[in-house]
């Protein structure tokens, strides 16, 4: 059994203002509540190195690699294939310029394969509320870079 999860929030910032948030990863730190590192240089193929705060015992690490870019609208990334697929990652940000200076950030995460139910019933709410609160943060952030 799958777990997929999608959010959105209108943001009062312009659509590069908020694609700078999602790519400026040196700064994940001062406003992710989830992935509170992350590093890439945003190419297909290229590794997305992690560390994120998730279930007991502190932060753990994750190296994942990019999929997919559109520069200013969309990217995309997944984890290392694994033997017959027992499980497949896929986290796609994107940015909906909604003119007038506003936009739209949407988050997609899904993990699919046979042992994706192992996942959904022991980490499913947390994962879901973690993607969640990232959302919330991205539109904050991003209306005050806008002011500056």
């Amino acid at each position: 059994m799958p777990l997929i999860t999608d959010s959105s929030i209108d943001i009062d910032a312009p659509a590069d203002v908020v694609w700078r948030v999602l790519t400026d990863f040196d700064a994940y730190g001062e406003w992710n509540p989830f992935q509170v590192e992350c590093s890439s240089t945003l190419e297909p193929g290229a590794p997305l190195d992690m560390k994120f705060r998730l279930g007991p015992g502190g932060l753990r690490s994750a190296r994942e690699y990019i999929v997919d870019v559109d520069p200013g609208k969309t990217f995309a990334y997944s984890m290392k294939r694994v033997p017959l697929g027992a499980v497949r990652s896929l986290r796609r940000h994107t940015v909906i310029d909604l003119g007038d200076g506003r936009s739209r950030y949407e988050s997609h995460f899904e993990i699919t394969g046979p042992v994706s139910g192992l996942v959904k019933l022991t980490l499913g709410k947390e994962l879901v509320a973690k993607f969640a609160s990232v959302t919330e943060a991205v539109g904050p952030r991003a209306e005050a870079l806008a002011r500056s």
